[in-house]
């Protein structure tokens, strides 16, 4: 480490990279674009990839590269339990047509509701839409939508249901189970009964009303907005900031705000649907690039 005085109490430090090179420092911190370093890491020669302007840990990363090596693994799918799954999805198939054909001749009875031709409407579901979810979908459905009897929180109790004729009709026989519900988006705990949210949000239901979380062009800018406006803008060290509460409205309805004809979108073929929307609905021109794309 080399010190040295400037000005009186202006500190330069100089840090030695193994292979000789050196970055300044003044008064303890890094240089940057904006004058601090982020997230306690800095690139060598190159500037740092984040941009909150603050350090979040005492380390300090030196490197060269710009970019971290990224591979992406997944475990392959061993041939067996492969060749079983299509034999086992091309043999619900066949005898899926096969009853169809056996209900258009009446030799089975027909248990769904079917949609009568209308000449010129468009039909509402596609023929193999109705095909799965009358032959596939039928014998498994029990895997999914399942009813409730609590609320949705952490655990929740989930009816126990029986089929006697592989799941066209379900009986509810009275029973409960007590589940972890890993199924929802109940992430801060909302939808729990009791805690802290639960009491936060009946004591704020009272004090501003249950369109808080409206629009606030149709209900207004109230002072808990405005806090937590200000309250986000500081954890980021930005100037301002403005928060919604729906995550597929902050993309889908401010990307037009920010972009329009004329401007050029690049866009990672993975991207979210509701960036997708936003990009559209922009109407700039949208060049996508494929994922992870060096």
């Amino acid at each position: 480490m080399k010190q040295e005085n400037e000005t009186g109490s202006l500190f330069k430090r100089c840090v030695h990279h193994e292979e000789g090179e050196t970055i300044p420092r003044y008064n303890g911190k890094y240089p940057h674009e904006n004058g601090h370093t982020c997230n306690g890491s800095m690139k060598v020669n190159e500037k740092c990839p984040q941009e909150n302007g603050h350090t979040c840990n005492a380390s300090i990363k030196v490197s060269s590269n710009h970019e971290m090596a990224f591979d992406e693994t997944f475990e392959e799918t061993p041939i067996v339990a492969a060749i079983l799954t299509y034999l086992s999805y091309g043999i619900m198939v066949v005898i899926g047509h096969i009853r169809d054909f056996l209900r258009s001749i009446g030799l089975e009875k027909e248990k769904t509701c079917t949609e009568p031709k209308l000449p010129g409407f468009v039909p509402l579901y596609q023929s193999w839409e109705n095909f799965y979810t009358r032959n596939l979908y039928r014998r498994v459905r029990d895997c999914w939508n399942r009813p409730i009897c609590s609320v949705p929180g952490a655990t929740m109790d989930v009816l126990e249901r029986t089929s006697k004729d592989h799941w066209w009709g379900c009986e509810i026989t009275g029973k409960k189970h007590t589940v972890i519900n890993l199924g929802s988006y109940n992430y801060l705990g909302f939808s729990d009964c009791k805690g802290p949210c639960a009491e936060a949000a009946a004591k704020t239901t009272h004090t501003y009303g249950i369109a808080s979380c409206g629009s606030r062009q149709e209900l207004g800018y109230l002072d808990i907005h405005k806090k937590l406006d200000t309250l986000v803008a500081e954890f980021l060290g930005v100037e301002a900031a403005i928060t919604i509460p729906m995550g597929f409205a902050t993309n889908s309805m401010n990307i037009p705000c920010l972009v329009g004809k004329g401007c050029l979108i690049l866009s990672d073929e993975l991207n979210h649907s509701s960036l997708i929307l936003g990009a559209r609905l922009s109407g700039a021109s949208i060049k996508t690039f494929k994922h992870n794309s060096k």
